[in-house]
């Protein structure tokens, strides 16, 4: 099912520039973080990342030196853990994970991967060997989606609500992929993806 889902991105983002793709700068992500990252995942960051997807979503990459995935994740982590998280969280992930105190980062928590200007942060968290995403909604709540990474950025951008109810964002037409600036100064180049018949 991952395979369906990562090939329906790729034809809806289209051709990716592949600029930035370099094993070994997962291999040391996957070595601080203690776990290897999805393969879905991983082929999506290679193939466009840094980018920003329909005006909204950020995908880091770690092998750059602006817009690290590495160093985003490591700081996102520092900040969500210093939280002072209560007992009474809407869609508390430490029940689903197992967890008495929630983490961040770590291979039996919560580790960020992607973003959006609206509020939304993405993470990745494993129970029983398998993947699972939370997103919270930038008020606090989390919302569980039992689903491949790709699958979840599939339905994300055909404009299903994917950090809960009422949080979609369609946009008709091609997917817009805005690059991000590798220096200061440097534009913004904007390109669509293939027609999507939306």
């Amino acid at each position: 099912m991952t395979g369906e889902f990562l090939d329906r991105v790729l034809a809806m983002l289209g051709d990716p520039p592949r600029e930035h793709a370099d094993p070994a700068a997962w291999s040391g992500l996957e070595a601080e973080l203690g776990f290897s990252l999805p393969k879905d995942y991983k082929v999506i960051v290679d193939a466009y990342a840094p980018v920003k997807l329909n005006h909204h979503l950020y995908l880091d990459h770690p092998a750059t030196d602006r817009w690290n995935l590495t160093a985003g994740i490591r700081q996102t982590s520092e900040a969500w853990a210093q939280v002072p998280w209560d007992d009474d969280v809407d869609g508390d992930p430490r029940i689903a994970l197992g967890l008495d105190e929630m983490e961040f980062g770590t291979p039996r928590g919560l580790t960020p991967i992607a973003s959006a200007d609206s509020g939304q942060t993405v993470f990745l968290a494993r129970k029983d060997s398998r993947d699972l995403l939370f997103v919270e909604d930038g008020d606090g709540e989390f919302f569980e989606y039992s689903m491949s990474f790709s699958e979840w950025l599939f339905r994300y951008l055909i404009g299903e609500d994917m950090s809960g109810p009422g949080s979609s964002y369609f946009y008709p037409g091609p997917v817009v992929l805005e690059s991000r600036p590798m220096q200061p100064g440097e534009q913004v180049i904007r390109r669509q993806g293939p027609d999507r018949g939306m």
